[in-house]
């Protein structure tokens, strides 16, 4: 059994778009996504990213295109020396009742069963509070909150109640820094 961050995908690794990355031209990939991931993985760490894509379930974008754009990003990291080690994607509308939109644990559930993951020494990467009870309800070992994408706006919303510890840091690399050294300070 293998230790892993799962990561959000925009606003993590990636530039959020109000309305969506609808096609790669779009993607925005943040500078210190490729060394926080590497020293993720040469820590001992599985890469997976999790991430709602409620633009497909809403007809903007097509299921294939979503992947696609996936795809791609999954080839842009390990061109520069990272490896992705799954990707789990909800492409419902926010309505809908599946059990794999953020923030139910579906989709890190499913990745801790096919990748042999010990979620009890994982982490939860994102920038939303639904991201952060994800990790909280895979009962993975800690949640972190990066201050990019939306995350600073969230932080100026109220705290979900049920919403146990989690740690506060700048952007993905701090949050990679803080898991391999141990350096958190919960929040």
């Amino acid at each position: 059994m293998f230790p892993a961050v799962f990561l959000d995908r925009d606003g993590v690794l990636i530039e959020n778009r109000s309305d969506y990355v609808r096609d790669w031209s779009q993607v925005a990939i943040y500078p210190m996504t490729y060394s926080a991931l590497s020293r993720l993985q040469q820590s001992g760490y599985k890469i997976v990213i999790v991430t709602n894509q409620s633009a497909v379930g809403r007809g903007l974008i097509s299921l294939e295109s979503a992947e696609e754009i996936n795809h791609r990003l999954i080839n842009k990291i390990q061109e520069n020396g990272a490896q992705v080690d799954g990707v789990y994607m909800c492409p419902h509308h926010p309505d809908g009742q599946c059990n794999c939109r953020k923030p139910k644990p579906g989709l890190l559930l499913q990745a801790v069963n096919e990748l042999s993951l010990d979620v009890s020494r994982s982490w939860m990467v994102g920038d939303a509070w639904s991201d952060l009870l994800t990790g909280q309800a895979a009962k993975v070992r800690g949640a972190i909150m990066v201050k990019t994408g939306r995350g600073s706006e969230q932080m100026l919303q109220p705290q979900p109640k049920e919403l146990g510890v989690f740690h506060l840091v700048k952007d993905v690399l701090e949050a990679a820094h803080a898991i391999t050294s141990s350096d958190l300070k919960s929040t």
